[in-house]
């Protein structure tokens, strides 16, 4: 039953908004440790010092987009961590001789120079979110990248992106992957928010039919991770535990529900059945793997029972901002109560009430482990599950956060 007032000014009391607003304000003072002295962008161990090695795209792309939400939601000192990831990803990440942007770089130069659709939909997600930052050369990435996009990565006729290219762009592998899509939904409903211009709605929303209409619908609403070239799933691949592990993923679950109402939102609200859908996918989820000690387990297998039961913090990031995003469009006692739940994970589990930060993963007994993730390797899930559920809005994040941790604010 819906229950009209059972919606996220319910659970927002003063007290829990003050207390999300110094999360995200000791997220981004923690990791002004990131920026090093020569300019290079780093992650940190758990104590907060920066780690030497080579600057992945990953971690340039989610601080540039991380310290831009910083910077509009009015957090002082944020532009020039976005300064410094722009200007390594034009002068550093960006393929000069065949296009593209490469994975990692040191101070001697290239290091790992694979093009990867993961990490180009994440050039596009920092374009945009700079772009929103008022960056002057936001604009110059995000239409090269797009055309990058546009000509090696996007798949026409499917409606998809395809995965992975050498530096020269020659083909060594057939693999197709849910991961790399639905950043590129996120990264397109960006790029759309940020510039108007409707082919990434377009595209976003042709990347959404397929994995929800085609793949959700006809698989009790869970998602495999991976797919062979022409799109048909393969049941038996199994690559990087992280980022290709076998089976299913509830974490993406809760992002493409998500994404899917942000959409729906986007487009006008259409009656398409949209949030029925993503309720249907978040709540399998949920049920599916939420484990009895707090947290989820990592990975399902096709009849979602229970794979993997390592607990990272980004499912439960990501799970708050689905659920946030149903009470705010349906608002039911049951979006209220995992709301609640996940909320009381994370600060019990996940959040450092020390230092800062959330631990990226837990042991069995709770206790920050190093077993996939060394130290804390950026803000990009846990500081959009803060801001995101603390303005009204399904879209438009970039000027529903404005000022949002600002003193005037208070």
């Amino acid at each position: 039953m819906t229950l009209p007032h059972t919606t996220l000014t319910d659970v927002h009391d003063p007290a829990f908004v003050a207390r999300l607003k110094e999360d995200a304000r000791g997220q981004l003072d923690l990791f002004r440790a990131s920026l090093r002295p020569d300019g290079r962008l780093a992650v940190l161990d758990r104590d907060g010092a920066a780690i030497e090695g080579p600057q992945e795209l990953i971690t340039t792309t989610r601080l540039v987009h991380s310290y831009a939400l910083g910077h509009l939601a009015g957090h002082p000192g944020c532009m020039p961590f976005v300064d410094a990831g722009m200007r390594a990803l034009w002068d550093n990440h960006r393929d000069s001789e065949y296009g593209g942007y490469i994975w990692s770089f040191d101070a001697s130069g290239p290091v790992d120079t694979d093009k990867l659709a993961y990490g180009h939909m994440f050039v596009l997600l920092a374009a945009a979110s700079a772009e929103a930052a008022g960056h002057a050369d936001a604009k110059r990435l995000r239409d090269d990248v797009t055309k990058v996009i546009s000509e090696r990565f996007w798949d026409e006729p499917a409606g998809l992106m395809q995965d992975e290219f050498r530096r020269d762009w020659s083909i060594f592998s057939d693999y197709r992957g849910m991961n790399a899509n639905m950043h590129g939904i996120e990264a397109h409903l960006s790029a759309f928010e940020a510039s108007g211009e409707a082919v990434y709605l377009e595209r976003a929303g042709r990347i959404l039919s397929f994995f929800v209409d085609h793949i959700g619908a006809s698989n009790g609403w869970r998602l495999p991770e991976h797919y062979r070239a022409d799109w048909s799933v393969d049941e038996t691949y199994e690559g990087n535990p992280m980022f290709r592990p076998y089976g299913t993923t509830p974490g993406h679950s809760f992002e493409i529900g998500r994404l899917l109402l942000q959409h729906w939102d986007l487009s006008g609200r259409p009656d398409t059945g949209a949030l029925q859908k993503a309720r249907a996918l978040i709540e399998t989820a949920l049920n599916d793997a939420w484990l009895p000690e707090g947290g989820f387990a990592y990975t399902l297998d096709f009849d979602g029972s229970q794979r993997v039961r390592d607990r990272y913090w980004w499912p439960v990031a990501e799970a708050i901002g689905a659920v946030a995003t149903l009470l705010k469009v349906d608002g039911r006692a049951s979006d209220h109560a995992w709301y609640t739940r996940l909320w009381d994970t994370a600060f019990t589990l996940f959040i450092d009430q020390k230092g800062h930060g959330w631990f990226p993963e837990i042991d069995a007994q709770g206790r920050p482990c190093d077993r996939q993730f060394t130290g804390k390797p950026d803000i990009y899930h846990s500081l959009q599950a803060v801001l995101y559920p603390l303005h009204d809005g399904v879209s438009q994040h970039y000027k529903g956060i404005t000022g949002l941790l600002s003193e005037t604010s208070e």
